[in-house]
């Protein structure tokens, strides 16, 4: 850290102290050239998540948002806000784990699907249908026939 008054590049912390609420700490440094001491805060940078739609187009990724498509499609099924929360949040973890910054919808989309079919098949269906854009009953039963040989498949395991 260099020296805000005589611009040398060599500081010392003397005291590093968590601000209240933990996203910050703040250190006292001492320049080692002309003896000033200063304050620094250090806090974490998080890049936000861009979302790539299917237009082309591009928007922050927004928990709230993941969050009320899912409650849509678990309306009136055994589903627990605490449930849908952790599943966001799993999604948003591994979101931020990712190498790249941008990403499809498509992928979000794919990862919400693979938990909601261990969560809740009659959800699942549900957010398959709005999400796959399903044109016609044939389309509905062939998801439903995937996710029954799934389900045929993990029984006999």
């Amino acid at each position: 850290m260099k020296c805000p008054f005589c611009n040398y590049e060599d500081t010392k912390v003397i005291d590093s102290r968590s601000q209240d609420d933990n996203t910050t700490i703040k250190r006292r440094r001492l320049c080692e050239k002309c003896g000033k001491r200063f304050t620094t805060y250090e806090r974490i940078d998080i890049l936000p998540i861009t979302i790539i739609k299917k237009d082309g187009s591009r928007e922050i990724f927004d928990k709230n948002k993941l969050i009320s498509g899912i409650l849509k499609s678990c309306n009136k099924r055994p589903v627990t806000m605490k449930q849908i929360e952790g599943l966001v949040d799993d999604i948003e973890n591994k979101l931020s784990t990712l190498p790249e910054k941008e990403v499809p919808s498509d992928t979000i989309g794919n990862m919400v699907m693979d938990r909601l079919k261990y969560l809740d098949e009659v959800a699942y269906v549900r957010f398959a249908s709005v999400y796959r854009q399903f044109k016609d009953i044939n389309t509905f039963m062939d998801e439903l026939a995937k996710l029954l040989v799934e389900k045929k498949d993990t029984t006999n395991d």
